[in-house]
């Protein structure tokens, strides 16, 4: 986490225009986020010119570092969670907020309830452009949807492919349309990335495995999240809005683990 200021700064000079992180001192260094934009406002790179994404994580997902008061209500959490987040970035709104996942296992309950109100809440405010849930099933999905006043704009979930990709909750951000964003695509399904297929098909666009992995993903309706630190692989994963599958390859992709 040490090196997030100056990977930003190589991911953006790489030709990146989205930054996702979240207010999590466990997992993320968000301050160092904040430093690298203010070192890239300086090079000309405007905050406008950028999305940013960050969230709020209970209480649960966080170790003794917790950047809220755990002893509030979950309204007070959110708000300070989310006033501290602008503070480390440097900013005056994000463009996507996200619940880091649901308090509950199946369906959503009380809690999960009064965080998303907060999150609307900043959402009306105008500070938050866009509002959404991470590591989120599909009945949990669907049941926001129908019940929240502000329906979720973008979901952010772990990528299995022996999971059908995420099939179920896929279709329901389809027919409501919400941005799916998939993590762990590569970390997630190492087991297929020299398979015979997946290697055919590099071959043939000239490119490696985890570009073609993430060009599936384009194709299917999955705006990928990587997390390389590699410069390299960066840029090598810009290409892959060069690249086309054929049909075929698509469908030899969805059900190589499902």
């Amino acid at each position: 986490m040490e090196a997030t200021a100056r990977l930003v700064q190589t991911a953006v000079a790489a030709g990146f225009r989205a930054i996702d992180t979240a207010n999590q001192p466990v997992h993320y260094h968000e301050p160092a986020v904040g430093e690298a934009l203010h070192a890239l406002a300086r090079k000309g790179i405007t905050r406008q010119a950028l999305f940013l994404q960050t969230k709020f994580t209970p209480v649960n997902g966080h170790d003794h570092r917790i950047p809220y008061d755990a002893s509030a209500d979950l309204t007070t959490q959110v708000g300070q969670s989310f006033e501290r987040s602008l503070t480390h970035l440097g900013t005056d709104y994000v463009d996507s907020y996200l619940l880091h996942g649901p308090y509950s296992r199946r369906g959503l309950g009380q809690e999960d309830w009064e965080v998303w109100a907060a999150l609307e809440t900043i959402h009306q405010s105008g500070r938050a452009k866009m509002i959404g849930i991470s590591n989120v099933n599909a009945g949990q999905l669907t049941q926001l949807c129908e019940r929240a006043a502000v329906k979720p704009m973008v979901v952010q979930n772990r990528c299995y492919a022996v999971f059908g990709w995420d099939h179920d909750v896929r279709a329901v951000c389809r027919t409501q349309g919400i941005v799916y964003e998939g993590f762990s695509l590569l970390t997630a399904n190492q087991d297929i990335l020299d398979h015979p297929a997946i290697l055919a098909m590099a071959r043939r666009l000239g490119t490696g495995p985890l570009q073609v992995i993430f060009r599936f993903a384009r194709q299917i309706g999955i705006l990928p999240l990587t997390g390389t630190t590699s410069e390299q692989h960066m840029k090598e994963d810009l290409q892959v809005e060069r690249l086309e599958l054929t049909e075929e390859e698509v469908r030899v992709i969805e059900g190589i683990a499902g």
